[in-house]
């Protein structure tokens, strides 16, 4: 039987002013060991997730498993969408929350929110939110923005990650819990983001985009009779 996430009676949703995004190892030699979703859906939504970070101004925080190695660099859209993550190198943990300057970059930020995704999902992803939770921090993990070997793997990472107080969410319910509204300035740009979880979005937008302009000639038109 799993157990609830302790909030200490806070409401189990994040609050934008006190959260950080951690991206963990989305490096392009793991990803080539996915196998839970395709790895191009996951090398979207990591890059989803740094687009939306930058739109809500949350502070980011990458780092690498032994990037010099086969785990491969970062992918690089990570840092062009979200140009103000800190990156953090580490000396050959495994778990991004034994390296002493992860864990101060997180403190500096002096926010108690994290939003984790990392490859790999059941070692990169789980060990440091387990470890942040007992570390008295409200952790969400982003499945979907997370990869392993297997869809079995995944569902065992997510049985532990659950029973140890993670809240697990996908990249759509993020950004949508982040973005709060669509009345606001930025809209168009969140629309956008989007279309990374869901490609099928721009022609939703495109559809758009064509009916205002229809309604827009033909208000022309009835002006000019």
């Amino acid at each position: 039987m799993t157990s609830p996430a302790n909030f200490n009676g806070q409401r189990p949703v994040i609050d934008p002013d006190d959260a950080v995004l951690l991206l963990i190892d989305h490096q392009s030699g793991l990803f080539q060991t996915i196998g839970d979703m395709p790895m191009t859906e996951l090398r979207a939504r990591a890059t989803a997730l740094a687009k939306i970070a930058t739109l809500s101004k949350l502070p980011v925080i990458t780092t690498a498993s032994v990037p010099q190695g086969p785990n491969g660099p970062l992918i690089p859209e990570i840092h062009e969408n979200a140009p103000h993550a800190q990156y953090v190198a580490r000396k050959g943990e495994i778990n991004a929350w034994d390296n002493p300057d992860f864990v101060a970059a997180v403190e500096a930020t002096g926010r108690k929110t994290l939003i984790i995704a990392g490859t790999i999902t059941s070692v990169c992803m789980a060990f440091p939110a387990i470890s942040a939770v007992a570390d008295g921090y409200k952790v969400f993990t982003v499945v979907d923005a997370s990869g392993t070997y297997s869809k079995m793997a995944q569902e065992i990472t997510m049985a532990r990650v659950v029973q140890a107080g993670v809240v697990p969410m996908d990249t759509a319910a993020v950004a949508s819990e982040l973005q709060k509204t669509w009345h606001r300035d930025d809209a168009q740009a969140w629309a956008e983001a989007y279309t990374y979880i869901f490609p099928a979005y721009q022609l939703l937008i495109e559809s758009y985009a064509r009916a205002q302009e229809v309604v827009q000639n033909n208000e022309a038109l009835d002006s000019n009779r």
